[in-house]
């Protein structure tokens, strides 16, 4: 039998719009002083199937292994809007966990993404859904129904410990996964970082533009960058 808990309390609409403001990779800037394990970053080996879509939720989870999928369909069924499902797949290589058919229900309950540790089926299919979806790749064979498997516990997916209740947000970088307790530290870092950023690409143009025009040239360098050869010296 499927061991089921609960879903988590849904991560409050403002800190949502926060992070979708925020890219994955500011986002794991912004645990870099917080000693948050490898800043919430996921797999490299973990993609989108369409670098386009953006993923922004609360974590519900699912561990299953060897390509079974029954624990996936439960979770799905069981979900609500605004969640995204992390799928524990252990990174099994010999089957797909899921295909067009299974994400398409999940878009239909509401679903604001799927994370999957392991391989899917069905590109054309997937590709033609609204749900943002990244995996390890596409296997067209397909997946057992076995169980038992357990619904919304903390799993271990892509490198990251996630617990039910998690920030999870994905864009064409990867995905990032943000403690629940640490979401508004986190945002606020993250949001420092992001002006200082934007500060950065100003200079940038303007020195562009300065070069361009046979302008005397600013200090393209940041500050930090000097100060860090003065102490060289």
């Amino acid at each position: 039998m499927t061991a089921y808990k609960a879903l988590p309390e849904l991560i409050p609409q403002s800190l949502l719009d926060r992070a979708r403001a925020l890219s994955p990779a500011l986002l794991c800037d912004g645990m870099q002083s917080l000693d948050i394990p490898r800043n919430g970053c996921m797999d490299a080996g973990l993609n989108p199937l369409d670098d386009r879509k953006v993923m922004v939720g609360t974590a519900c989870t699912v561990d299953t292994e060897d390509g079974d999928n029954f624990p996936i369909h439960v979770a799905i069924y069981q979900s609500q809007p605004g969640y995204v499902l992390v799928i524990a797949g252990k990174n099994y290589p010999e089957r797909a966990y899921i295909g067009d058919l299974l994400v398409g229900a999940a878009q239909a309950v509401g679903l604001s993404g799927v994370v999957m540790d392991g391989y899917v089926r069905d590109k054309t299919g997937l590709a033609e859904l609204t749900i943002p979806v990244y995996s390890r790749g596409i296997m067209q064979r397909s997946p057992i129904k076995r169980g038992p498997g357990k619904i919304n516990t903390v799993v271990q997916c892509a490198g990251v410990e996630v617990v039910p209740g998690d920030l999870i947000v994905g864009d064409c970088d990867g995905v990032t996964v943000i403690p629940r307790d640490q979401v508004e530290a986190v945002l606020t870092i993250a949001e420092k970082k992001a002006a200082y950023e934007d500060e950065r690409r100003a200079a940038i143009h303007e020195y562009a533009r300065c070069r361009e025009d046979n302008l005397p040239l600013p200090n393209l360098a940041p500050s930090w960058v000097t100060e860090l050869l003065a102490e060289q010296k």
